[in-house]
């Protein structure tokens, strides 16, 4: 798969009319995925709060003002039980979510734990922890850890008008860290910041020109939380939210910039409507997060999932299944 893309290129394709952009994202998709299915993850934070970060968009950094009360790491017997009743619940993946710069040495003995005993269950396991050294990649990809996610979060040029805290080239460190110790990336970014159609161009173009596309592309929209500096501006601003055919659009152009990798519809589902989610999955995505939470916002929930999928005619999804990624015509 070419990662040579240009940004013109990309800029061309969100051009398209819409409707000429679904007809060739859902051509790509067909080339390379099994159609109408659906991968269901599940997402649980196992340490809430606290985060030194300055995230413009997350209620979790101490620099946010929402109430959000800091929690230690959880046990790992709470964590094995939350993925047993996900995998009963339909979910493929289970992840795991820190609110951490980075985790310290201490804590790696018990996220080994979670990662070898809910992938016992049958389940892939996913993890986001912050950034990661070496030798951490290394123990979370021995104790069997098959994704983490890093996200890129938007354009490099909109950046630090998120994030002051850590410089881009931090993610780009821990995600060649990730791919050093054997373990696939999951990695996408958040629209509805502010940013510009340039840096929506830019955000897929990072992606789409990685030495490597990621096996999963998380693609958010932003939930605004009052008390984060995006929440409030939000509230302020209310014209730099994403608009539904936007949104579309850029899962679009991600699912023909990047034809192997899984598109997950994440943050922000729950305000979408079906319409909406129905037209993401002709532009190409294939997963989605289900529950009724995500780390700490809201989420549809498995019935109106269910729901959903039935009037749309999807099934989820297996990742023991052949089918799952067909070969090119």
């Amino acid at each position: 798969m070419r990662t040579d893309w240009s940004r013109d290129e990309i800029a061309a394709l969100f051009d398209l009319p819409f409707l000429d952009l679904l007809w060739q994202a859902q051509g790509v998709h067909r080339a390379h995925h099994a159609r109408n299915e659906v991968q269901l993850s599940t997402l649980l934070s196992i340490k809430t709060g606290g985060c030194a970060e300055d995230c413009g968009y997350c209620s979790q950094s101490v620099h946010a003002e929402t109430g959000l009360q800091a929690s230690k790491l959880m046990d790992v017997g709470a964590v094995v039980a939350a993925a047993r009743e996900a995998a009963d619940n339909g979910s493929d993946r289970f992840c795991m979510g820190a609110a951490w710069r980075e985790p310290k040495d201490r804590d790696m003995d018990a996220l080994c734990d979670m990662v070898s005993r809910v992938k016992a269950l049958g389940l892939e396991t996913c993890m986001t922890l912050g950034m990661l050294s070496e030798g951490q990649a290394a123990r979370l990809a021995e104790a069997g850890l098959d994704y983490y996610n890093h996200n890129l979060d938007t354009s490099p040029e909109h950046y630090g008008n998120v994030i002051t805290t850590r410089v881009w080239q931090d993610r780009l460190d821990t995600l060649e860290r990730v791919r050093d110790a054997g373990i696939a990336v999951c990695c996408g970014g958040i629209l509805g910041m502010g940013e510009t159609r340039s840096d929506r161009i830019g955000f897929v173009h990072a992606l789409a020109t990685l030495p490597r596309h990621p096996e999963s592309v998380p693609i958010n929209a932003l939930v605004p939380i009052a008390g984060t500096v995006l929440g409030d501006m939000l509230k302020d601003v209310p014209s730099a939210r994403v608009d539904d055919i936007e949104f579309v659009r850029t899962v679009a152009v991600a699912r023909i910039t990047m034809p192997l990798s899984i598109v997950r519809l994440s943050a922000g589902r729950e305000s979408m409507s079906d319409t909406t989610q129905a037209l993401c999955f002709m532009a190409g995505a294939n997963s989605i997060f289900t529950g009724d939470r995500l780390l700490t916002t809201g989420n549809a929930g498995d019935d109106a999932d269910a729901a959903l999928f039935a009037r749309l005619g999807l099934k989820p999804m297996h990742h023991d299944e052949p089918a799952r990624m067909v070969a090119a015509e």
